[in-house]
């Protein structure tokens, strides 16, 4: 079976020696001290390799299970998720007002990546409530947040969202369901949504369902959708909860992965509804919920490249498999392990190299999520904007990619279900899906993020890595040659894509569309670049001053040193990409495929 260990050391030194919280100037970092983070990535770690992990395979093979109208969840689900509830996991970083903890969003995060690498399925759960529970405190009334939001933070009651229809998924336009307003102020709504994970299970009181739905009358498209808020139990004056409200679970998903949550079809049937927002700006209120679950996306990508690359990399140094090239390396045994072959080790470094640059990314991330919602920084707002499809679409494709590779290192073992590989396998591939799916993802940061405000988020970006270069050129050559060089080259390459899109886009727009999603790994690479340039900076400055754990940070830079040359450089082939236009991608007639 496999195992996992959270990474709090990893993260400490991203969260403190590379964005140095404590000192960010942003209203509550004054509390993340090192002790203090120490202390709840400590409790984190514990919980999600001791309870979490092992539930991960029982998920997996237990799956759901739909009984007389109620989805019956796996087997220690249920106490598991007590056990979070009582932690006061869920309301990390929710608002002290109605329950929680008002930790920065950047605590959450790290925390959240811990619970979704040991169990990504049953972090959903809580996770799709936290995201629901957001949408009405960005969005609701003073009585909806007094009503609703106190029971979600504690995940007392869950949450989800409701988008997709059987005829409509990404063009939201389309949807059929409709909310027929009621003289007591409420809508019946009526409908039939799809793949809606969480919609159905045992594990709290309530569900929340947030659903999009017409009102009659409204404009055509997506201009005309509206938000309501659908309990599945109403709610009593008094708070108890009422009688069952007309939205049932008609079937459960038989999915690839993530078999331990309930990916529900949900039939709504005049179901009493409320609005959240205002009347035909449903889009407006979701997309709260929807920026944030790509982030949480871009997460799962991560996470579980990572817990596939910790079980790659035992798995290496154990198996004992031929001969290293140069000379026994395990005289004693029948074999040497499999970590002393190149291309293993070019497959451990791929997956290192990422899941490290793509923790500190993500963390910068939501640094800036911080900066913008607790500080007002407008400018933090506009860059995370950008860099939320990048986040989701970059970090969900490579992280998949990268449990292939650990899969791979396994041989025909990664194939058995025994080893639990496949399991990270089928569960990363869902990121890549929902929440928007890459290709959109792509052609949102190329059709909309870039020329947003003018392309100033863009530019300021561009900013922002020359400053760096700048002011950290000139000091160490090594330092130079081995990072700020790649960095450098790989920026311009990503201005030179979108110089081309600027060129060239007017006179046929697929000339841009056709390469976004080329356009969108260039960016995460340099993303990473920079992230790495980042911690190496750290690292050098860690072993000048004689720090006490000189292995840590020369594996550090050793780690980074790799991604700067054998991964950075892939800008070069996306632009060559970019710069061959639509014309090959669009030279068939649709009946030629």
């Amino acid at each position: 079976m496999p195992s996992y260990s959270a990474p709090t050391k990893d993260t400490q030194f991203i969260l403190h020696d590379v964005l140095n919280v404590s000192d960010a100037k942003i209203p509550g970092y004054d509390e993340l001290e090192r002790d203090f983070t120490q202390a709840v990535l400590d409790e984190a770690g514990k919980i999600s390799s001791e309870v979490l992990s092992p539930l991960n395979a029982v998920g997996d093979t237990e799956g759901c299970v739909l009984e007389n109208g109620i989805v019956r969840t796996p087997r220690g689900f249920k106490a598991a998720f007590e056990q979070m509830r009582e932690g006061g996991w869920p309301g990390l970083d929710m608002p002290e007002e109605y329950g929680g903890q008002n930790m920065p969003y950047v605590l959450g995060t790290a925390v959240g990546e811990m619970f979704s690498a040991a169990n990504q399925a049953f972090t959903m759960y809580q996770g799709l409530t936290h995201g629901a529970a957001g949408a009405i405190l960005a969005h609701g009334t003073d009585r909806q947040k007094a009503a609703w939001l106190p029971k979600m933070v504690s995940c007392e009651w869950t949450g989800t969202m409701n988008l997709t229809e059987p005829h409509c998924g990404t063009d939201l336009g389309l949807m059929r369901t409709r909310a027929e307003p009621q003289d007591d102020g409420s809508y019946a709504i009526t409908g039939q949504k799809i793949f809606i994970s969480a919609g159905e299970h045992d594990l709290a009181g309530n569900i929340i369902h947030l659903v999009l739905a017409r009102i009659p009358g409204g404009p055509e498209g997506i201009k005309g959708v509206s938000l309501f808020i659908v309990p599945k139990f109403l709610v009593n004056e008094d708070g108890t909860l009422g009688e069952r409200n007309g939205v049932a679970c008609g079937h459960i998903e038989e999915k690839m992965g993530i078999h331990g949550n309930s990916t529900c079809v949900m039939n709504y049937d005049g179901a009493k509804g409320w609005l959240l927002g205002k009347e035909h700006k449903g889009m407006r209120a979701m997309f709260t919920m929807m920026n944030e679950a790509r982030i949480g996306v871009g997460m799962q990508g991560l996470s579980q490249a990572d817990v596939a690359y910790q079980n790659a990399a035992a798995y290496a140094r154990d198996r004992l498999q031929g001969r290293a090239v140069t000379g026994a390396e395990n005289p004693d045994g029948p074999a040497d392990p499999l970590i002393v072959h190149p291309d293993i080790r070019r497959s451990l470094m791929d997956q290192k190299s990422f899941v490290e640059g793509a923790r500190a990314f993500i963390l910068w991330g939501a640094t800036l999520i911080d900066r913008a919602h607790r500080a007002g920084d407008k400018e933090a707002d506009g860059l995370v904007s950008l860099l939320t499809p990048v986040i989701k679409g970059f970090l969900t494709d490579q992280g998949f990619d990268m449990t292939v590779q650990a899969q791979q290192v396994f041989g025909g073992h990664g194939y058995i279900e025994e080893t639990g590989m496949s399991q990270f396998v089928r569960d990363a591939r869902i990121a890549m899906i929902y929440e928007g799916a890459n290709g959109v993802q792509a052609l949102d940061l190329v059709g909309r993020k870039l020329a947003q405000d003018g392309g100033k988020h863009v530019m300021g970006f561009f900013d922002l890595v020359k400053s760096f270069i700048k002011d950290n050129a000139g000091q160490d050559e090594a330092y130079d040659s081995d990072f700020l060089d790649p960095l450098k080259a790989a920026s311009k390459d990503l201005q030179a894509a979108g110089m081309y899109f600027m060129k060239n886009a007017m006179s046929n727009p697929n000339n841009a569309l056709a390469g976004s999603t080329d356009f969108m790994h260039m960016f995460g690479h340099v993303c990473l670049g920079l992230m790495w340039a980042r911690m190496a900076r750290a690292s050098r400055a860690a072993l000048d001053a004689g720090t006490g754990d000189t292995a840590f940070h020369e594996t550090k830079l050793a780690t980074g040193r790799y991604y700067m040359a054998r991964r950075l450089p892939m800008t070069a082939t996306h632009l060559a990409r970019i710069e061959s236009g639509a014309d090959t991608v669009m030279a068939l007639d649709a009946a030629n495929f």
